[in-house]
């Protein structure tokens, strides 16, 4: 994440990387520094997700840009871009209690187009359903209850979304679908559906890493990574923007494959309080936050980050949706081809691949469980939820 801002938002010390002001003059080359950050830490909040015990074992999805978009809008600083195949947005609920300075929201309605929102946050039910139904409504339904438990001390709340939906260039035919197992691990083996494809594809194959990584475009500008490891943990600990890169530029001459990846629908769902702690964004959550930009009432922090993000993938295409809440609050007759089956843990990245925009990442163990994992990360509870 690079934040990018006038010194007003002071975010926390460690490992992030911040850049002041780089984006004032609009240069190539500042764009570029923050590209660059913005997805490094892609791959750091990836880690820190894979990291924590209560996601071993389980799938894990998210949407990178829709984290850092959400930060990018609190801090006020930002390229916007919109793209006809990914539908995304901002809004903001303010407290009726509460007044921000009017350049605070200014600069969100003229620069990100932001929906601007007056509620009454001290009935706390009621408000969290007008946020849930705004997110429902921009998610094509996919996301239907972002908000859970709202603080009725919330004085503002941010909304970030996307949502894309996108076909294969090449459907696959749904009557090669077939029942097949896939592997979660050594001993474990579940039923799914498996769709089958013959065609040419564009591959790489990473010797440093011991993996594999298909390249599934849509009829679009976007492209579905799907990366097969030797070992998991190997690909998650190394994996890099400029893999990335490596890859898409080696991927020069497709070549016939026959492939099999399952069909899957899954969900996911983070309290990011504690895991952005951990990657050094601390101060915003206590009582050294500065959020003077936004108001200057005292005392104000952020008190929670919500992200959540659905996957579904089939014979005609994929959807992809996540949604990320902030508040604050007062504290011919060819050869038989080789054969490519993605038929036990693997990586997939939703991304525009001529701008190396990562829309969308995550890591499929088990294609039969739908809900992936609910982690509430505070400093002296957790509670986990899935099916």
């Amino acid at each position: 994440m690079t934040c990018t801002g006038s010194g007003h938002y002071h975010l926390g010390h460690g490992n992030v990387k911040t850049v002041q002001n780089i984006v004032e003059d609009g240069s190539a080359n500042s764009v570029s520094l923050v590209n660059e950050a913005n997805q490094e830490f892609s791959f750091r909040l990836y880690r820190q997700l894979a990291a924590d015990a209560d996601s071993q074992g389980k799938n894990i999805f998210f949407s990178p840009a829709n984290v850092d978009q959400a930060f990018q809008r609190f801090l006020q600083r930002a390229n916007n871009t919109s793209q006809e195949d990914a539908s995304e947005g901002t809004s903001v609920f303010v407290d009726n209690g509460f007044k921000p300075k009017p350049e605070f929201l200014q600069t969100l309605k003229q620069s990100y187009f932001t929906d601007v929102f007056n509620v009454d946050f001290s009935q706390a039910t009621e408000s969290a359903d007008t946020i849930n139904k705004y997110v429902e409504e921009k998610t094509n339904g996919k996301i239907d209850k972002l908000v859970e438990n709202l603080d009725p001390s919330t004085v503002l709340y941010l909304i970030s979304y996307i949502y894309y939906k996108g076909k294969w260039a090449t459907p696959f035919d749904p009557k090669l679908t077939k029942q097949d197992d896939f592997n979660v691990d050594e001993n474990t083996k579940v039923s799914v559906d498996m769709m089958n494809m013959e065609d040419r594809f564009y591959t790489y194959h990473d010797h440093d890493l011991n993996m594999t990584v298909l390249q599934l475009p849509f009829n679009s500008s976007y492209s579905m990574l799907l990366m097969l490891p030797d070992a998991m943990a190997t690909l998650e600990n190394a994996i890099s923007p400029n893999h990335i890169t490596k890859w898409l530029k080696a991927m020069t001459r497709p070549r016939r494959l026959d492939v099999y990846i399952p069909k899957f629908s899954i969900k996911s769902s983070y309290n990011l309080n504690d895991v952005l702690s951990e990657t050094g964004m601390t101060d915003m959550f206590g009582g050294r936050a500065n959020l003077r930009g936004i108001s200057e009432e005292q005392g104000l922090a952020v008190s929670d980050v919500v992200h959540k993000a659905t996957l579904d993938v089939d014979e005609t295409g994929a959807q992809a949706s996540a949604a990320t809440g902030i508040g604050i609050g007062r504290s011919a007759f060819p050869a038989p081809a080789p054969v490519w089956k993605f038929n036990r843990q693997f990586m997939v990245i939703i991304a525009e691949c001529n701008r190396e925009k990562f829309l969308f990442l995550g890591k499929i163990i088990n294609p039969t469980i739908r809900w992936i994992i609910t982690l509430c990360l505070f400093e002296h509870s957790c509670c986990i939820s899935y099916k």
